[in-house]
């Protein structure tokens, strides 16, 4: 594998549409913007990442904030453990979270592309892991839609890659409504599906323990964030009082964060954020945390790129699918009989489908 040197880098937004608009406790999107990194190297090899910043307007600090970060780096021989290292020792005087995280994040993923392009194999073996199989849950809808909606779309969910497991919304005004919500999405795809459940954070720690308790025996396969993301000691009564797993990670930046969680005993199961927990290098971090701990690791959003980084984690667990990167990528992601294979392809597998990334370009 040859030494790869920083170059340049190329950065843009688009705006795509949602299919199926989210309705949560954290608010309402119709359309999702999505920041695309393009790391050239001396040698012509270009490495490629996404983030989701989930609110537009991000965009314009994120995007600059990247030049400045890949300035740095220019002329540099691509070592992306040594260049988050760096970058996030650089961040003891104002903290290791927010923007600057998000931005060494998005490098990192593209660098580990460039470097894996660069030894002509898949991202996953130069892990350390292989490409191959992952079971997969769809969590592309069920949000906190009217109950005469929720039938139709989670059959929909199901039949789009013979999903084994959904995802669904609760925190509905009453208990007794998402118990409504419950037996309808069961009734419609059946008992043998798996049914994960996300609060969005929605709930006080005295709300949520009078609904997790209502919602214990509905056979859940888990409780995502029913409270704020990082009041660890509060989640860690959850997670001793109620029977159904919970889950947190999305929201944590940062191995060290992950590392407290872990030690705070704050959930059953952890899903790490490429874009929060520090891109590839961070994720591989935070895995042997998890490994360590026996706890399940299971990934949030990035599908292309998490899945790889699955298949390298000990306690790899379940790839959240979701499709919102996909009408600006060449080979999307796919799921068959719910389960989701790593591609053969060298790098992450990301190529930018051009003519969709100018239609829908931001800027």
């Amino acid at each position: 594998m040859e030494t790869l040197t920083f170059e340049s880098i190329n950065v843009r937004a688009s705006i795509v549409p949602l299919r199926r608009p989210v309705v949560a406790k954290v608010g309402q999107f119709t359309e999702w913007p999505l920041i695309l990194i393009d790391v050239r190297t001396k040698e012509g090899i270009v490495g490629r990442s996404y983030l989701e910043p989930y609110i537009k307007d991000s965009v314009k600090y994120i995007a600059p904030a990247l030049h400045d970060m890949a300035t740095k780096f220019k002329g540099r021989a691509i070592c992306p453990a040594d260049m988050y290292r760096e970058v996030i020792g650089s961040l003891h005087l104002i903290g290791r979270q927010g923007l600057s995280v998000i931005v060494a994040a998005g490098l990192d993923m593209a660098l580990w592309d460039a470097l894996a392009k660069s030894a002509n194999m898949p991202l996953a073996n130069l892990l350390g892991g292989s490409t191959g199989p992952l079971r997969a849950y769809n969590t592309n809808g069920l949000w906190l839609l009217p109950l005469d909606k929720l039938a139709k779309e989670a059959e929909e969910l199901v039949h789009e890659g013979g999903f084994k497991a959904i995802k669904m919304r609760l925190g509905r005004e009453k208990l007794r409504d998402d118990i409504k919500a419950i037996e309808t999405v069961r009734k419609a795809v059946g008992e043998d599906i798996h049914l994960m459940v996300d609060f969005n954070q929605g709930q006080t720690i005295q709300e949520a323990i009078t609904r997790l308790h209502g919602l214990d025996d509905q056979g859940m396969y888990w409780f995502e964030e029913p409270i704020v993301f990082d009041t660890y000691a509060q989640s860690a009564q959850l997670t001793a009082e109620i029977k159904t797993p919970i889950s947190i990670g999305e929201n944590i930046y940062g191995p060290r964060s992950f590392f407290e969680a872990i030690q705070a005993n704050a959930a059953d199961l952890y899903m790490p954020d490429l874009m929060r927990i520090g891109g590839v290098t961070g994720w591989m971090s935070a895995a042997a945390i998890a490994g360590a701990a026996n706890a399940p690791l299971s990934s949030h959003l990035y599908p292309e790129v998490s899945a790889h980084l699955l298949r390298a984690s000990e306690s790899a667990d379940w790839l959240e699918y979701r499709d919102w990167g996909n009408p600006l990528i060449q080979e999307p992601f796919e799921v068959k009989d719910g389960m989701a294979t790593v591609p053969n392809r060298v790098g992450n597998g990301i190529e930018w489908d051009e003519p969709a990334v100018k239609k829908y370009q931001y800027f």
